[in-house]
């Protein structure tokens, strides 16, 4: 197979159609089978190409542009000129992005126009008082969930911090994924709904990208991690099935109790039982912070974007706007009958993220 590979290679290489790569060789880069070629045309050498199995680069000119040492397709002078690069198989380009000072973006998982201020004014002591039996049940449920964690974790908060946001992240895509199905199913907006918790999920992982530029885990604390990730997850999806109202009360009060062990994050570093080391790249792009940024300071941010997941998800699991998300006959028309609303018609939290 890799000789008829090679030939077929070879012979399309000498009648100078050497953009074309033959079905066979494609083939073989899919089920794995390497394939490499080198040689001379005409008397001028060109560069080898390494066929790999799932290859992530594309092919957007002839093989001699192939770069030896990245294995991708060197720019055009055209691209070159417009600051275009190619990123995909497809040959899909981007324009060059820079920051404000005109030195290259280096980031591919946020853009610039993604990066914002958090708003570090926001209050830190609100909190919702358990009214119902749902309320109650939700609050006394995070406060036995927090008995584990404050046990194995003590007073080690960057390993803390990076477990609690493996958690914090999977609430808002559960809620944004079920908003989803629901606005197919019922042909109906979702009132910026999706949106909304999708860039909450997005925001308590990027929480999590800057965390582990800090903390390196332990081998068996990202062990806990995957367990609990697994349990959580599958747990929460069938909570919000239930009843999406105590699905975001619960996360309201998971919401409060990081505010609180951010806000001792804090107070071991004002104390200095934490180094206020600088703070990661990451951070000072994406909440775009003074270049010499600390510790502090990425904490203080972060604890400002969990008090706004904490009033999203207490004004989400408000009788007027959850009842109807899944849209259960039963409980639509006690909510309209109540209030008229539906939660596409309240306004969706977007523009802080």
């Amino acid at each position: 197979m890799n000789r008829f590979v090679v030939r077929s290679v070879m012979q399309s290489l000498m009648n100078g159609r050497s953009s074309i790569i033959n079905r066979q060789v494609c083939r073989a880069a899919v089920v794995g089978q390497g394939v490499q070629l080198s040689g001379q045309q005409n008397g001028m050498p060109f560069a080898s190409v390494e066929l790999r199995r799932m290859s992530n680069w594309g092919i957007s000119g002839p093989v001699e542009q192939m770069d030896k040492k990245e294995k991708l397709p060197l720019a055009t002078e055209e691209q070159k000129a417009k600051g275009m690069m190619v990123s995909s198989y497809w040959g899909i380009s981007r324009p060059k992005i820079t920051r404000e000072d005109g030195t290259e973006w280096p980031w591919n998982c946020f853009m610039p126009w993604e990066t914002y201020k958090a708003n570090i004014s926001i209050d830190l002591g609100k909190h919702h008082v358990p009214k119902n039996f749902g309320d109650k049940f939700a609050y006394r449920t995070v406060k036995i969930l927090r008995l584990p964690t404050d046990i194995f974790f003590k007073r080690r908060y960057g390993c803390r911090a990076v477990m609690l946001e493996t958690v914090a992240a999977v609430p808002g895509m559960v809620g944004g994924m079920m908003l989803h199905l629901k606005s197919l199913r019922r042909f109906q907006q979702s009132g910026g709904w999706i949106k909304a918790l999708l860039e909450e999920a997005e925001n308590e992982r990027m929480h999590l990208m800057t965390m582990v530029e800090l903390v390196q885990p332990k081998w068996y604390e990202r062990l806990l991690v995957l367990a609990v990730q697994g349990v959580f997850f599958n747990a929460f999806f069938v909570l919000y099935v239930l009843s999406p109202k105590l699905a975001h009360r619960i996360v309201g009060y998971l919401e409060e109790e990081a505010i609180h062990s951010y806000t001792e994050f804090l107070k071991d570093i004002e104390s200095g039982a934490i180094e206020n080391v600088p703070a990661p790249a990451i951070a000072i792009d994406y909440w775009r912070l003074p270049k010499d940024a600390t510790l502090k300071d990425v904490i203080t941010v972060i604890r400002a974007d969990e008090a706004h997941h904490r009033d999203v998800n207490h004004f989400a699991s408000a009788d007027y706007v959850l009842m109807l998300m899944l849209g259960f006959n039963i409980l639509v028309t006690r909510d309209i009958h109540f209030q008229g609303k539906e939660l596409r018609e309240a306004p969706a939290p977007l523009g802080y993220h």
